[in-house]
C-alpha cells in the first residue's frame, strides 16, 4: 500500500515536469521521436535488496509515461559495472547511464569525452539543476570548481558507528551512550569480550573508505595535496604521517587483543556484526537495509569514534556510495529521456522513499525535509545521526572528499598497506610509507594521460 501510494504522489509530480505525455511539448517530443518508447540502458554496481529497488524505481518511471523505458542491468559490484562499461564505450556499445562509485569520480572526470555532465544534459531539456536545493556535502563531491555537477549523486552514504543493543546492555554497557572516542570504543570492546559471547569487540567495512578516507576526513587531516586532488591532477598522497600511523598501528595491536577483529576487504566484515559474534561496527548508513533483514538483536548507530588529542575532531565525515554518470555518444532524444528520468529520481517523494528504505542520505534538502515531516526520524533516527554526522561542521579542504584519479587501484594500495599491517609483516609506519609511494606512482601515471 505504501508504495501504491507512493507511485500515485509521483504521478502528480511527474505531471508537473511533463513526464505522463501531456501537454504541447510532449506532442511535438513525440512527433519528433522514433516511433515507439526510447530504451535507456542504467547499469549499476548494487545487487540485492538494493538493485531490486533501483529496478522498481524504473519500473515506476516507465509505468508514468509511455515515451522511455529505462532498463536496468546489474553488473556486479561497482568496479566491475565500471571496467565493463570503459570496455563498452571503447566497443562503441554504451550504456545510457552508469551508476559510478564515489572513488570513481576523479578518473570520470578526468575523461570528459567519454561524459556529457549532468549540469549540461539538464540545461539543453531546458530542466537546469540548482544545487542550492542538494546537499552541499553531496554536491561538492560530484561538483567541478565551479559548481557545476557533472554526476547526478543518487545513492550517497556515509559510515556510521553501528552497535548490538542487546550485547551492551549484557556487559553493562550503556546502550543509550556508545563510545565517542577511539579509547572509549576500546574499554567497550574490552567489557563486551569479557563476557564471554564475542570473538571480538569492533569490526569495519570497506577499510580504507572507512579507517583511511573518511577517518581523515573526521579528523580534518589531508589524504593529499592540493585539497585532496580537487585542485589539481598533480596532487600528492601524504596520509603516512603521524596521526594515520598511530591508528593503523593501533588497530594491529587491538588485534591481537580481540578488541579488533578484521573481516576482510568490500562488506566482508558485515556477517560479523550481524551474526552476533562482533557487536560493534562501522558501516555505511546504507547498510541498515541489510542489517535490519538479518540482524536477530535490537541495534542502534552512533557518530564514529575520533582521537580526542586530535585536533579539529571531529569534523564532518565524506559519503561514499555512488552517482549516476551519463555516458557520451547518444542522441538528443536519448539525453532527454535521461534528463526526464533524473527530475523523477529527484522529486522528494522519490527520494525520501528511497532515503527510508536503504539508509542512503536524501540528496535534496526537500526530501530530507519530507522525511522529518513524516516523522522517520522519530521513529529510526539512526539515519538522522548519518545526515547529522555529515553535515556537523562546514567541509574544510581536507573534508570536502576526494578526487584522485585512478583511485579505485589506489584504495586497493591502500588496502594492502593495512593488511601487511594487521598480519605483522610490516609496521604501519612501513606499511604506509610503501602505500604512498605506491599511490602517488599511480596518480603520476593518471596525470600524464590527461595532459
Amino acid at each position: 500500500m505504501r508504495r501504491f501510494m507512493l507511485v500515485m504522489v509521483v504521478a502528480l509530480v511527474a505531471m508537473s515536469l511533463g513526464l505522463t505525455g501531456c501537454g504541447p511539448r510532449d506532442t511535438a517530443a513525440r512527433a519528433a521521436a522514433p516511433e515507439g518508447p526510447i530504451e535507456l540502458e542504467m547499469w549499476i554496481g548494487l545487487g540485492g535488496v538494493l538493485g531490486q529497488r533501483i529496478e522498481e524505481m524504473a519500473a515506476d518511471f516507465n509505468a508514468l509515461q509511455d515515451q522511455y523505458i529505462v532498463s536496468v542491468v546489474e553488473q556486479g559490484d561497482y568496479e566491475e559495472a565500471m571496467t565493463s562499461a570503459i570496455a563498452a564505450y571503447r566497443a562503441g556499445n554504451q550504456p545510457h547511464i552508469l551508476q559510478v562509485y564515489e572513488v570513481g569520480t576523479g578518473t570520470f572526470m578526468g575523461s570528459r569525452d567519454v561524459i556529457k555532465p549532468v549540469y549540461q544534459l539538464m540545461a539543453d531539456a531546458g530542466m537546469p539543476m540548482n544545487p542550492d536545493e542538494y546537499l552541499s556535502q553531496v554536491t561538492a563531491y560530484y561538483s567541478d570548481l565551479d559548481g557545476n555537477m557533472l554526476s547526478f549523486p543518487f545513492n550517497s552514504s556515509t559510515p556510521i558507528f553501528y552497535y548490538n543493543v542487546d550485547a551492551f546492555r549484557e556487559a553493562g554497557l550503556d546502550p543509550n551512550n556508545p563510545p565517542r572516542t577511539w579509547p572509549e570504543v576500546a574499554e567497550a570492546a574490552r567489557k563486551l569480550v569479557a563476557t564471554g559471547n564475542y570473538s571480538a569487540g569492533f569490526t569495519f567495512q570497506w577499510p580504507s573508505w572507512t579507517q583511511m578516507e573518511t577517518f581523515s576526513a573526521w579528523h580534518n587531516v589531508p589524504l593529499g595535496t592540493k585539497a585532496n586532488g580537487m585542485l589539481g591532477w598533480d596532487a600528492e598522497l601524504v596520509f603516512n604521517d603521524r596521526v594515520r600511523v598511530r591508528h593503523i598501528q593501533q588497530l594491529a595491536d587491538w588485534q591481537r587483543d580481540r578488541i579488533f577483529q578484521y573481516g576482510g576487504r568490500r562488506g566482508d566484515a558485515g556477517p560479523l556484526f550481524t551474526s552476533g559474534d562482533v557487536p560493534m561496527y562501522i558501516a555505511s548508513s546504507a547498510a541498515y537495509a541489510g542489517i535490519e533483514r538479518t540482524a536477530g538483536f535490537e541495534f542502534s548507530a552512533g557518530f564514529l569514534p575520533y582521537w580526542p588529542d586530535v585536533q579539529g575532531a571531529p569534523q564532518n565525515s565524506i559519503i561514499g556510495g555512488g552517482s549516476l554518470w551519463v555516458m557520451g555518444g547518444h542522441t538528443d532524444a536519448e539525453y532527454r529521456g535521461i534528463a526526464e528520468f533524473f527530475a523523477y529520481l529527484s522529486s522528494p517523494e522519490v527520494q525520501a522513499d528511497w532515503h527510508q528504505f536503504t539508509g542512503y542520505l536524501p540528496i535534496t534538502y526537500e526530501a530530507w525535509e519530507l522525511s522529518r515531516q513524516q516523522g522517520f526520524y522519530d521513529k529510526v533516527p539512526i539515519h538522522n545521526t548519518a545526515i547529522e554526522q555529515i553535515t556537523l561542521n562546514e567541509p574544510t579542504e581536507h573534508s570536502r572528499g576526494i578526487r584522485f584519479g585512478m583511485f579505485p587501484q589506489i584504495r586497493n594500495v591502500i588496502e594492502d598497506g593495512m593488511e601487511a599491517a594487521f598480519t605483522g609483516q610490516m609496521t604501519a609506519q612501513q606499511a604506509l610509507d610503501q602505500a604512498v609511494s605506491r599511490g602517488n606512482e599511480i596518480l603520476r601515471e593518471f596525470e600524464r594521460t590527461v595532459r
